[in-house]
């Protein structure tokens, strides 16, 4: 008879989940605060060097950074955590006793898979509500050089678009439809293949079926002259949602806008392996927290006499290490649209999930 009591002793449950939750959350703080220091020593110079900038816009952009580290540095941290505890219990025997009491390695590692489950929804939730918008807020900053940038309403950066012949640039793009908004734009007007005028603007915003500058720099190559008007109208025919579309970064977006933007792309004819691809991988990536008790796993099994422990835990860290370099590339492949998006975001987690299995059923034999 197949024995589904998967938790006999919830006293075990609670002591090894404590064990694995605890050094996993001290491994994620401690990687995120390393992480977090060298990035601001890199980035501190660029951020002074603008006028104004002080104390206060060093914190400002740690409270941009910090939350995309410990997004980044989640699995691995569990990970190493599960390699932690299961190195631990084996050195100490515990493994051995537990199992002399009756216990599977299912048994063993269910609570930490459930623990697990509870973290990775927790993790969805942490980049849905804070770590997207920090992200969209940190690229529109650091595309404007750390200098000021609007309140967030959607803000998107260094954007580039073909209008006929020509290219537009925009620096900076705030909100949707005809409350579109653009400050530091650029328009290349061409002829043949030369360029026939630089049109510079402070601002440039939808009006009718074209687009009204402001505060206009037009540069005249031929006559190598530069003209200054208040105001210029251009780019008839062009949509606000050719620069709202244009560049959709999934991890600056919510599983919501996302969506949304997706429906918007494939109505207007914009690829969407991209977008789609960073869609379900929002789903994927912190699912990849439950795969890790499991890859870790086999530092648990085997004797600690042996010699070998440190072998195993070895080789569950390169298990570890190996879906995250497998995921990284399926999901470039997913981006390009060599890999339909469903099989770039899922196929690494189904493909370790059974070698964690195999390794662990093996292990158990």
């Amino acid at each position: 008879m197949i024995n589904l009591n998967f938790v006999p002793s919830w006293r075990l449950a609670r002591y090894t989940v404590w064990l694995y939750v605890s050094r996993s959350l001290a491994v994620l703080l401690a990687l995120s605060l390393v992480l977090m220091m060298l990035n601001l020593l890199s980035e501190s110079g660029k951020i002074l060097a603008v006028t104004g900038n002080g104390e206060s816009e060093l914190w400002r952009y740690v409270g941009y950074r910090f939350p995309q580290l410990l997004s980044f540095a989640f699995p691995f941290s569990f990970l190493l955590g599960a390699l932690i505890t299961f190195t631990t219990l084996n050195s100490n025997s515990e493994v051995v006793a537990m199992k002399a009491a009756g216990l599977s390695a299912h048994q063993l590692l269910t609570p930490l898979i459930g623990a697990s489950i509870a973290l990775a929804g927790l993790s969805f939730a942490f980049n849905e509500l804070v770590v997207v918008k920090g992200s969209r807020q940190l690229s529109a900053w650091s595309d404007n050089e750390y200098r000021p940038v609007p309140p967030d309403s959607g803000i998107l950066s260094d954007i580039w678009v073909t209008a006929g012949d020509d290219y537009a640039h925009a620096q900076l793009v705030t909100g949707r439809g005809t409350g579109v908004r653009i400050q530091k734009f650029l328009l290349v007007e061409r002829q043949d293949i030369t360029v026939a005028r630089l049109i510079n603007a402070e601002r440039a915003r939808p009006d009718g079926n074209g687009w009204l500058l402001e505060d206009v720099s037009i540069y005249d190559p031929a006559m190598n002259a530069v003209l200054k008007r208040p105001t210029l109208r251009v780019m008839e025919g062009v949509e606000p949602q050719r620069f709202t579309l244009a560049k959709v970064d999934p991890d600056a977006q919510d599983f919501a806008t996302l969506s949304d933007n997706i429906a918007e792309m494939e109505q207007a004819g914009v690829n969407t392996a991209t977008a789609k691809t960073g869609l379900l991988h929002k789903l994927s990536q912190p699912l990849s927290t439950v795969l890790m008790p499991l890859l870790a796993a086999m530092a648990a099994f085997g004797l600690a006499r042996s010699g070998k422990v440190l072998l195993r835990a070895a080789v569950g860290m390169a298990l570890g290490f190996a879906y995250f370099v497998v995921d990284n590339f399926a999901v470039a492949l997913g981006n390009i649209g060599s890999y339909p998006p469903l099989v770039a975001a899922w196929a690494p987690f189904l493909l370790f999930l059974l070698i964690g299995e195999t390794v662990l059923i093996r292990s158990e034999e």
